[in-house]
């Protein structure tokens, strides 16, 4: 019975895995110079400290992804595994939540604040955005079904190794 339980969760962490990496590489190569009223203007995402965060966050747990694919299935770190899906759950949530917030101001802008949208003008930087928040939301949601299920495993009587 452990053998098919192994098979799931390593699905899982390299379906998890992937969407982190993704998520990374399309905020990174997220940029785009426009000229509005003659005046250039670069769109990028270093210019929000919100989405250096999101890139942070996604590359750690990427690399913790990448180093829990080489962890033995005997080794009794795996219990130790279990406390860091949650925090880093709850580092991607938090990374993808204020990129969330800054993305939305930056497509709707804010008028109370006098802030203008820019989406607007730079739809290429816009669309690299929303394709890396989408695919940061699916590795958050990927690390909380593997956090249920690991959770669910550890907790089962039924499925001792």
């Amino acid at each position: 019975m452990a053998k098919p339980r192994r098979v799931c969760s390593l699905l899982l962490r390299i379906l998890a895995l992937g969407a982190t990496v993704s998520a990374t590489i399309l905020m990174v190569t997220s940029h785009q110079t426009v000229n509005y009223l003659t005046i250039p203007f670069e769109a990028k995402y270093s210019n929000s400290p919100a989405f250096m965060y999101f890139v942070i966050a996604n590359a750690i747990v990427s690399v913790y992804g990448l180093l829990v694919l080489f962890l033995p299935s005997e080794s009794q770190l795996w219990r130790l595994v279990v406390a860091l899906d949650v925090v880093f759950g709850m580092l991607l949530a938090s990374s993808v939540s204020a990129a969330l917030a800054v993305a939305y101001v930056g497509k709707k802008g804010n008028s109370h604040a006098g802030w203008q949208p820019i989406c607007d003008q730079v739809h290429k930087y816009c669309d690299h955005v929303t394709a890396a928040l989408a695919t940061g939301f699916i590795g958050l949601i990927l690390y909380v079904l593997l956090l249920l299920y690991s959770v669910h495993a550890v907790l089962n009587p039924l499925l001792v190794d």
